[in-house]
């Protein structure tokens, strides 16, 4: 489990596929401290196990899953990635739960400043834009994030400066793709209310009838 809030930005320095899986190593410096084979670190948001500790890196192997269904099997030496240690018991609760378990990888349609502000708008596939709401939260590539409106399957994020330039957002731009989270307090009531709710429509009288 995972806050949303950016530890750091490494860099990867190596990624070489191998038969179903691909090894994935990434320079870094905070995320090592305390770091232990076998701990959970969120890379761009995706829940990875640490394998290797190197000298100023640390390893993990990527399952074919993963690289077909997020954004690290087009990683290449360089890449920016955003960096985040699980939650323990004693951190604090600055985003919202993240669980590392990606929905899917949207592209960005709009990235733009005014007045100060940084506006991001992502493409969703039709089928999870139900689960994102205004003023609901999402991750994406890791970033714990606010909807500030959402206009058709278009979902736009309002970033303040300090995660702009503390996270891999300043090395973006329209057309890369990033890795989208939804809230998973949305899949949970989605898929408790499925049995109950027609396949046509929910309404008022019906989530009355259920007890809402």
């Amino acid at each position: 489990m995972f806050t949303g809030i950016i530890e750091e930005v490494g860099t990867v320095t190596a990624l070489n596929r191998e038969a179903g899986r691909a090894r994935l190593v990434i320079r870094a410096k905070k995320t090592l401290e305390g770091t232990k084979y076998g701990d959970s670190i969120a890379i761009d948001g995706v829940c990875q196990t640490v394998a290797e500790l190197l000298d100023g890196s640390f390893a993990v192997f990527t399952l074919a899953e993963s690289l077909k269904k997020t954004t690290l099997g087009e990683l290449k030496v360089g890449s920016k990635v955003n960096l985040e240690r699980a939650l323990t018991p004693h951190s604090r609760m600055g985003g919202h739960m993240v669980q590392g378990h990606i929905s899917a990888a949207v592209p960005i349609r709009e990235l733009s400043r005014t007045n100060g502000n940084v506006y991001l708008s992502v493409e969703v596939p039709e089928a999870l834009i139900r689960l994102c709401v205004p003023e609901g939260s999402v991750a994406l590539d890791g970033i714990s994030l606010t909807v500030a409106k959402i206009a058709g399957t278009i979902v736009t994020v309002n970033i303040i400066p300090v995660t702009f330039e503390g996270t891999s957002l300043s090395y973006k731009k329209v057309g890369d793709t990033m890795n989208l989270e939804t809230d998973i307090i949305g899949r949970y009531v989605e898929r408790f209310l499925a049995p109950f709710v027609s396949k046509n429509s929910l309404t008022m009288e019906r989530l009355h009838e259920l007890g809402y």
